[in-house]
């Protein structure tokens, strides 16, 4: 189950998985789309799915931001669910139409505090990983943006190449024919670490915000009280999968970077530290 519309950047990765796994399991993998509210209806789906290793969910920390945005909810997040475990991890990047006189992280904070409220940033929807990257950033420089919602990345994308709104937080892979081509400039990625894609992009953290850090990821859970023989089995065909030079290319291409947990439990341990984060951001940000 794929909480996502089908053909959205969340949704491809997932397709390019299955397709592995097919292979390696031997059966088909089919992909169920279920969209909608912020992942929220797939999840309770594959939540009330029979534990048999039949239905798996391709989890990700929309799945953890949903939680802390609504307070009732059919399943507990974290858990009624079986780690099995992380499959990508993808920075966001910081973009600026090039009609903002900012050409780096520094140059855009000391800008914001000049002109407070008057910028605006985009997001691709309230509690987005998008809104919640930005959040973060001015939380953490000490600045204040305007959010501008939408309802989506592409329109995002649209205003932004246009001019409508000065400032985004996509992510990287559908940003780069605009960078490249000059139509939108990048500041910085939200990782951990510089993006293979982008070189001469400093991190936010090195360019000026110390110790920041947002990066989108997807994993596979199951339901809870999946058989432990299954969820070995799963765990080590997906390694499997991931470890392949071809994976590893057909998920870069769109912007993704191969991770893994090398047990369930780390997986597990992973969730645990996502699930408070995000609840934190969503407190600061007001979402």
């Amino acid at each position: 189950t794929i909480p996502f519309s089908a053909g959205g950047a969340a949704d491809v990765p997932g397709r390019i998985v299955a397709q592995r796994l097919s292979e390696l399991l031997g059966q088909q993998v089919v992909i169920e789309n279920r969209p909608g509210a912020g992942s929220t209806i797939g999840a309770e789906a594959a939540a009330k799915a029979a534990p048999d290793g039949y239905t798996l969910f391709w989890i990700s920390n929309t799945h953890f931001v949903s939680a802390a945005l609504h307070k009732k909810l059919a399943y507990d997040a974290l858990n009624d669910f079986t780690p099995i475990t992380q499959v990508t991890s993808a920075p966001n990047v910081l973009i600026v139409h090039p009609s903002l006189p900012a050409k780096t992280v520094k140059e855009l904070i000391a800008l914001a505090k000049a002109r407070p409220g008057q910028i605006d940033y985009a997001s691709s929807g309230n509690g987005s990983t998008q809104h919640l990257t930005g959040a973060l950033f001015c939380s953490m420089a000490g600045i204040r943006m305007t959010h501008i919602p939408y309802r989506g990345s592409g329109p995002v994308t649209a205003d932004l190449l246009g001019g409508q709104v000065q400032v985004a937080f996509p992510g990287i892979a559908g940003m780069l024919p605009h960078i490249k081509s000059g139509r939108l400039r990048a500041l910085g990625v939200s990782g951990k670490k510089r993006s293979p894609e982008l070189p001469g992009v400093p991190t936010i953290a090195e360019a000026g915000v110390t110790n920041y850090e947002m990066v989108a990821w997807f994993g596979i859970s199951g339901p809870k009280a999946l058989p432990r023989e299954i969820q070995m089995k799963l765990h080590g065909d997906i390694l499997r999968a991931l470890k392949s030079p071809d994976i590893q290319k057909g998920l870069s291409a769109v912007g993704q970077e191969v991770a893994w947990q090398d047990t369930p439990e780390r997986f597990y341990e992973f969730l645990k530290v996502e699930s408070a984060k995000w609840a934190k951001v969503v407190r600061a940000s007001g979402a």
